[in-house]
């Protein structure tokens, strides 16, 4: 059986979790160091024979949503059939830590059994292949697996406007950084979310998200665009206050000193990486060597996402 080739990454949203709910801008990234492909289970395969298996059984009970869904542009037929002959997403991708691993396994199926109607334009694309991502979470905005698909980084200027973009890394100092801190613990989006939506109906809540979260979120997109390291930073600093003050629950308890200490010496910045309550946090600093010493005597494990190595 024929293996596809094609790899569809992890994702990471730099800037609009919960926001982008509220129709805030948004900034996402594809990180190639997670990916994921199909394959083919067999008796020669050397592979993590249970995640197969797994994964294979998963895309089952996937196929069973499909052919209860209106979706018509999914070779249904084809999938199944293949299906029955192990085929799995051979995935490198955590699950619940908030880097689209259901998003990655949606595109690769769109890459793959999508017929001849495939979409072009953002909007269509992303619309069908949120439909396609409803099977996994109840409801899906498209975003992660069109990040996957289209492996380039977007810019979300509102719900109805999305366009490709390229961020000007090199205009900002030597040494500057991205990097992901492992929480050592696995979230769960949807309650998550459920609990951001009921807050919403809290008309103080509400306003203090449209007044100060969400033009803050959309300063640090716009700054970080525009190579203008000192106002991204100085916006990156209140959106992690921010987070610190209203999503302190979505923040593991034993990294909120760390937090903390990133807002009071301006070394680094953390904030949440997709819906919090573990997974990864994210992290920017302008001096990476010296703050990967800071988290190595603390026994925090980073990963790399983007270093300024000029």
């Amino acid at each position: 059986m024929k293996t596809s080739k094609e790899l569809f990454y992890a994702k990471i949203l730099l800037f609009g979790e919960y926001s982008v709910l509220l129709n805030s801008m948004g900034l996402s990234i594809p990180y190639t160091h997670f990916s994921g492909q199909f394959s083919f289970l067999d008796e020669n395969k050397y592979t993590n024979r249970d995640f197969a298996k797994r994964s294979n059984h998963e895309l089952k009970e996937y196929l069973t949503y499909l052919k209860a869904s209106t979706i018509d542009f999914i070779d249904i037929n084809q999938l199944e059939e293949d299906i029955q002959n192990q085929l799995y997403f051979e995935s490198r991708i955590p699950e619940g830590y908030g880097l689209g691993s259901s998003g990655a396994l949606c595109a690769a199926i769109y890459h793959k059994y999508a017929m001849q109607n495939k979409q072009h334009d953002l909007l269509s694309l992303k619309d069908q292949l949120s439909k396609l991502e409803s099977g996994f979470h109840g409801k899906s905005s498209g975003l992660d697996p069109l990040n996957s698909y289209l492996k380039t980084p977007l810019l979300i200027q509102s719900e109805n406007k999305i366009s490709k973009v390229h961020l000007p890394g090199r205009k900002f100092s030597k040494n500057s950084g991205i990097f992901l801190i492992d929480t050592k613990q696995k979230g769960n989006t949807a309650p998550l979310v459920k609990e951001f939506l009921i807050k919403c109906q809290d008309k103080k809540f509400t306003d203090c998200i449209s007044n100060e979260y969400i033009p803050v979120n959309n300063s640090c997109i716009k700054s970080l665009l525009q190579g203008n390291e000192a106002d991204f930073f100085k916006h990156l600093n209140h959106l992690s206050s921010f987070q610190y003050s209203y999503f302190k629950n979505l923040i593991p308890e034993q990294f909120h000193s760390l937090w903390k200490e990133g807002i009071t010496n301006k070394q680094f910045f953390l904030k949440l990486c997709g819906s919090g309550g573990g997974g990864f946090l994210l992290a920017f600093t302008s001096d990476y060597q010296k703050v990967k010493t800071i988290f190595s005597q603390q026994e925090k494990e980073i990963i790399p996402v983007y270093v300024n190595e000029k």
